[in-house]
């Protein structure tokens, strides 16, 4: 596997059971062709920029509360 497919996968498995296996899912309808997941049309912005962030190599690793815990600590008083 790839540097970051190994990334990935460990993050995956780091994930809650139930956020897991929603992710896996929608892995799998992407690489094998299925078709979309339905989206809500008020999220559609949000998940195409999502996308186009992976596309640049744009994301951040870490858990949530490790995500959001380093936002309050970068922010100036």
């Amino acid at each position: 596997m790839t540097d970051v497919l190994d990334r990935a996968v460990e993050a995956l498995r780091r994930m809650p059971p139930e956020d897991r296996d929603s992710m896996a899912e929608a892995i799998l309808t992407v690489a094998e062709g299925r078709l979309p997941l339905d989206i809500e049309p008020e999220h559609l912005p949000f998940v195409l920029e999502g996308l186009a962030q992976l596309e640049r190599g744009e994301f951040v690793e870490g858990t949530p509360e490790e995500l959001v815990a380093a936002s309050f600590r970068s922010r100036v008083p």
